[in-house]
């Protein structure tokens, strides 16, 4: 173990030991993720998906960060994906569970807004899952990736953040072939389905939080897969 694993672990704690020692301040994150949320996703996904990656980045490379990372460059575009990741789980955990209704799902949508675990619930998140890793994900998985080819591009430097992305020739240079048969063809099935089904069953102040912690999980899986190939 390195002497930067300790100052990782030290981190991690840093973010989420206070939250269980003081209900106060569990209550104020409540008040003000319901008053700002927009905020709240920007700072979530800008840490914890940045550690995720930067987890990963340990994993494939032996350190936690490379002359091209980016560190501050990939919190700036997280905190932004994040916000639409926000948005995303708004539209559909509303607008799925009112397609259902005008199916004739009338109780399982009361199911799965009312508190408790019950196959109601589980039915409409997993649906919900399903439908938005289905048509938002590739979409975000992209550009996702784009941006990460931009900021390796810039040196990792804040350059990246107001030079212009050559879409079309990312879009053209991307391994399409990898992006197909691992990052949609399994990831999306065998990790993020089940994985958002669990997020949308949990309370809706919870979500976007849970949701910053699987890109954490997503970080270290990714390494493992690059290794493998």
């Amino acid at each position: 173990m390195k002497r930067t694993d300790l100052y990782f672990a030290i981190v991690m704690l840093a973010i989420f030991v206070p939250f269980f020692l003081s209900a106060d301040l569990y209550a104020w994150y409540k008040t003000f993720n319901a008053e700002h949320a927009m905020i709240m996703a920007f700072l979530k996904f800008g840490i914890l998906a940045t550690l995720g990656e930067m987890l990963g980045c340990r994993i494939s490379t032996g350190n936690y960060t490379t002359p091209t990372f980016g560190v501050i460059p990939r919190m700036v575009v997280w905190g932004i994906l994040g916000m639409a990741i926000s948005m995303a789980m708004t539209v559909f955990s509303n607008g799925i569970p009112a397609f259902i209704t005008s199916m004739g799902g009338e109780s399982l949508v009361a199911d799965f807004f009312a508190e408790g675990i019950t196959w109601g619930k589980l039915v409409v998140a997993l649906s919900i899952s399903v439908m938005m890793n289905t048509f938002f994900a590739p979409v975000f998985m992209t550009f996702h990736k784009i941006t990460d080819t931009h900021i390796a591009e810039c040196g990792g430097s804040l350059k990246a953040l107001i030079t212009p992305i050559d879409m079309r020739r990312q879009m053209v240079a991307l391994n399409w072939d990898r992006q197909w048969s691992f990052i949609f063809k399994k990831t999306i099935p065998l990790f993020w389905y089940p994985a958002h089904t669990i997020t949308f069953m949990l309370p809706g102040e919870l979500r976007v939080l849970f949701a910053a912690l699987l890109g954490v999980a997503l970080g270290v899986i990714l390494a493992i897969g690059a290794r493998k190939k």
